[in-house]
């Protein structure tokens, strides 16, 4: 096995156990696509032009809650926002590459692909070989949520509306927010933000108060990590 290869399946190994969790995020998507309506088509469509998971969920949240498309593309956008960091960290192992690779790169670079991919290029800078970690790692995630988005949309047809698994979009989140109850100041920002979105959901024009309450949080978890430094 030469070398390209063999980085190529270490970054596919690597990232592999990080697809457990991701799997039933992947269904829940395609069940709750078909259930607001959008067709297998546009489900797998978008699923595949965006493929980013928390934004296509943020995505459908919003649709189910008739928010206008201005707040839904900067909802979108602003989630996706971090992969700027994430692009600006690879960009040191990764700036010597062709403008085509860089883009083929970009496309695949989801949280758990860069999380595992960034510490393999840390412990092995002379591969020159070395993206071929993150185009493993990257390409494992993106088949990963396909299948399971497909899988989601054959339950999705099958399942009766009567169901109603619009709720479940809601569960999702409560369940990335889990870990993150351990922290009081996490529980703050939580708050404040909840608070907010439920004081401006019959104030805030179009549909804005998420937008609103995600501004405010972060204001508020800015403040709190200045004070927790002042007080060292």
């Amino acid at each position: 096995m030469n070398n390209k290869l063999k980085t190529l399946f270490k970054g596919v190994v690597d990232v592999s156990p990080l697809m457990i969790p991701v799997f039933p995020f992947g269904i829940i998507y395609g069940v709750i696509g078909m259930e607001l309506g959008l067709g297998p088509y546009i489900t797998l469509g978008a699923s595949i032009i965006m493929f980013a998971g928390a934004s296509q969920i943020v995505l459908l949240q919003l649709f189910s809650g008739g928010a206008s498309s201005l707040v839904m593309l900067s909802s979108v956008g602003a989630v996706n926002s971090r992969h700027l960091l994430y692009g600006a960290v690879l960009s040191e192992h990764l700036s010597t590459l062709r403008l085509t690779w860089k883009i083929i790169l970009s496309y695949v670079m989801v949280d758990q692909a860069f999380a595992v991919s960034n510490t393999y290029f840390k412990n092995n800078e002379n591969n020159k070989n070395k993206h071929f970690h993150l185009l493993g790692s990257g390409y494992m995630c993106w088949t990963t949520w396909q299948i399971s988005t497909i899988i989601g949309i054959v339950m999705g047809s099958i399942i009766p509306d009567e169901l109603g698994l619009s709720f479940t979009i809601s569960l999702t989140f409560l369940a990335l927010l889990i870990n993150d109850f351990r922290k009081f100041k996490n529980v703050i920002v939580m708050l404040v933000s909840g608070i907010v979105a439920t004081i401006g959901y019959n104030i805030i024009p179009f549909k804005a108060y998420i937008i609103v309450s995600a501004i405010s949080a972060l204001i508020v978890a800015t403040l709190l990590t200045f004070i927790k430094k002042n007080n060292k």
